[in-house]
Order: structure tokens, then sequence, then C-alpha cells
């Protein structure tokens, strides 16, 4: 019996979703520890498609808790309008299936307006890309100690001297963007309106899960984004503004690091990013396209398109040695079929030496270039493939050839974006 992480070990849109999804049917509860609501994901369940943001994965499976962590970011009114949504699809949410930690600061209205201004007060080449839903100024005000959090919506006294708090900071901020002075009243009106509905779910999460992690009870930890978005091991400052990697899962919900037994990094069978920054593998040719095409790769939250590439064996390297990864899952292996050959990076060239890993400063990143290796590919369809049988002889050397490069085996591969189509080699619940 073991409790699993659950982490993006790329730039994020692995597929992780469908996983978590797939690994809630041996868990009892499902805990999301870090990001926001500009995380995406896709579910699909007995042909019903699912687009969860801020819900843990857990919430489209009866029978088990989810529980949004304090290592989240949550916007109470998209929460309050996804659980409208999800409702409308036939899936109950009541405080018994969902539990959010009372130290999980919130997302106020004033933090994504300040995120679009400053994005677009940026000039072309320092943009990071942001959604512009307000998580990188939420995760400020937190480190900064001016946070909103659940807890203060239950006294109107703490609640208005944490917004006064945090107006003494944005609104000189507004007024060198050339935004309007906050309302204050206003935005304490909006925050006690919506304080009864988010109130009826908040709980001690670290103390609720500290007492079922002792009963036997498993947890399967959700993270969003990828590793290489993570605050301090990613492409930085093109990245996130919380840390990704699996040791944030046990800080941001509040047990010990003991806790983790597995950490199961996703993997797609290539490379994409959303938005700006290094992408060594990136593809900007014929082959690129059909990725995109083959792949539907649009963001689940934003819409955009994804930047396509090979797959890159060093910087999975990287983010499995950075998460401590037991095991890979590796998804959307049928996107690749019908590729004559198929190229997967194993280093880089920078300034005419080799590297095996993705430096650390911009400029050295900007100037790194992929060193290829060729495999053929193969012809036969992947799609729904749920045993190693189905899998053509190419494809599999693929994904041993995959493993070997990464040092990390395959506990799991995906062949469409269906919940069981997936081949199990390990169950990390049972590893």
């Amino acid at each position: 019996m073991a409790n699993v992480v659950v982490v993006g070990a790329q730039w994020g849109d692995e597929g992780k979703g469908k996983i978590v999804d797939w690994l809630s049917e041996r868990a009892d509860i499902v805990a999301r520890f870090q990001g926001g609501h500009n995380a995406g994901h896709t579910l699909v369940v007995d042909g019903e498609v699912y687009k969860l943001h801020a819900l843990p994965s857990g919430v489209v499976r009866g029978g088990k808790l989810s529980v949004i962590g304090n290592g989240v970011v949550l916007d109470p009114w998209h929460l309050m309008k996804e659980i409208e949504t999800i409702g409308a699809q036939g899936v109950s949410i009541t405080p018994e299936t969902l539990m959010i930690a009372e130290n999980t600061p919130l997302i106020l209205p004033i933090h994504g307006e300040l995120d679009r201004a400053r994005e677009e007060a940026s000039s072309k080449g320092t943009k990071i890309g942001t959604t512009g839903r307000g998580i990188g100024p939420a995760y400020e005000d937190k480190v900064g100690r001016r946070s909103v959090r659940v807890a203060d919506l239950a006294d109107e006294a703490t609640l208005e001297a944490r917004v006064d708090r945090a107006l003494q900071h944005h609104d000189p901020l507004r007024k060198g963007l050339g935004i309007e002075a906050v309302d204050r009243d206003g935005l304490i009106a909006m925050l006690k309106e919506i304080a009864p509905k988010v109130l009826e779910y908040a709980a001690p999460v670290w103390k609720e899960l500290n007492e079922r992690k002792k009963k036997g009870q498993r947890i399967l930890f959700e993270g969003a984004q990828g590793a290489l978005l993570d605050i301090d091991f990613g492409t930085y400052p093109f990245v996130t503004s919380s840390n990704v990697i699996a040791g944030q899962a046990a800080t941001g919900v509040g047990v010990g690091p003991g806790s983790i037994d597995y950490v199961l990094g996703i993997v797609k069978a290539y490379t994409t990013r959303v938005g700006e920054g290094p992408f060594p593998a990136e593809l900007e040719d014929a082959d690129g396209q059909r990725l995109g095409e083959r792949g539907h790769e649009f963001g689940t939250t934003t819409g955009r398109k994804r930047r396509c590439g090979w797959f890159d064996a060093a910087l999975v390297r990287q983010t499995c040695a950075t998460s401590g990864v037991t095991g890979i899952s590796l998804t959307k292996l049928d996107v690749l079929d019908g590729f004559e050959t198929l190229k997967i990076c194993t280093g880089y060239m920078l300034d005419g030496e080799r590297i095996d890993y993705l430096p650390t400063a911009a400029d050295h990143q900007a100037r790194c270039t992929p060193i290829y290796e060729e495999i053929p590919g193969w012809s036969e369809s992947t799609e729904g493939a749920r045993s190693w049988a189905d899998l053509p002889a190419n494809a599999i050397k693929y994904v041993r050839r995959i493993e070997e490069l990464i040092d990390c085996p395959a506990a799991l591969v995906s062949t469409s974006p269906e919940r069981e189509d997936t081949i199990l080699i390990t169950d990390p619940f049972e590893d």
C-alpha cells in the first residue's frame, strides 16, 4: 500500500488528468497540492468530457474525498462556477466529497487585473505568457504575508483587515500601471457574498489527512503544470509561480515527506509547450504541424496552440531527478502512429561543447541546440492498446529506449484519452 504523487515531467499538458482519474480508482483521497485555475485537466469518462481547472480530478469518481490544499491559490468565484458546471454533468459535489484547506490563499479580482496589466505593459521578448488569471500576483501576496485566506472569510473584522493590508500594496502598484484604485467596499462586499459558499467546504486539511493516513487510507497527490515550469527548477523566468516538483506535495497539503511512497512522472511521448520560453527540441516544420494536429494540441484553459517537438530525453531525465520520479506514465503514444522515423533529443551542443542537461542561465538555454538520435517508427495503430501484446514491436522499442535514456522505468503507457486505454506495467499503489 502506498501514497502516490503525480507530477508533470515536462512543460505541462502531459495528460495528468486522465492518469489521476485512472489512479483514483485505487485511492481513497485525491489531494491537489499546488497551482491555480491556470492549469486544465481534461477527463473522458464513459464518453463524457469533463474539463477541470480548480477542482481535483478525483471529483468525477464517486466515493472519493477530493482536497484542495494550502499550496493552491484559489479563485472562489471560478470554483463555484466549476462546481455548477460539473453538477450539470451529473457530478454531485458536497462537503463530504470536497474539502478546502482553511489556510488556502484566495485569488481576488485585483490579482487578475494586475496580472493582465503587467503582461500588457511588458515589451516583446519579456512577456511571460501568463494566462492572466491572477495566479502569480496571488502567490506574491502569499509570500508577502498579505493574502486573504479561506479562514479569513469567517470573521468580518479579520476580512476587512486583510483586504486593507493587501490594498496598501496593490493601490500604489495599480497607480504606476495606470489602473484605477481598488473599490475597497465593493471587494469586501463580493467576499462577504461568496464567503458562506466557500466556508461550507473549509476544513483543517492537514489534520484530516494525517488522521486518515493513520487509518491506512491511500492518498493520491495531484499537481498542476509541469516540472519545467517550477519556480526554482523550471526555465525561469518563463515559469509558473509555485513549486511544481514532487517535494511540494507534502508542504502543499500539510503532511510529512515520509507520506510520499511513489512519484509518478507523467510524460508525453513527444514534447509540447504553451507560451514563451526556451524549447530546444521545438519543430517548426511539417512534423511539428503533424504532431500538433494529431495530438489536438490546444490548451484546456486558454485554447492557445501548443508548440510541438520531438521527445527530449535530456529534459525528462533532469525532471525525473529533481522530482525523484519512481516511474513514468508515457502518454499519447498513439499520436506517433505513422511516422516513418522518430527522433529523440539526447542532449545539447552549447558553444561547441556537448552537455546532457539544460543549463540554468537563460542565455545558455537560448544557445542550446538539440542532439538527436533517430529511431524507426511504426505504421500500425496503437490507439486503444491495453497490453504490450497490442503494441507494434517498434513502439515497444521506442518506449524501452526512452526508459534507458531517462534512467527511469515506465509504469504506465496511455494510448488514447479514454480512461481504460492504458497499459499497466507497475501499479504505483502496490509497488
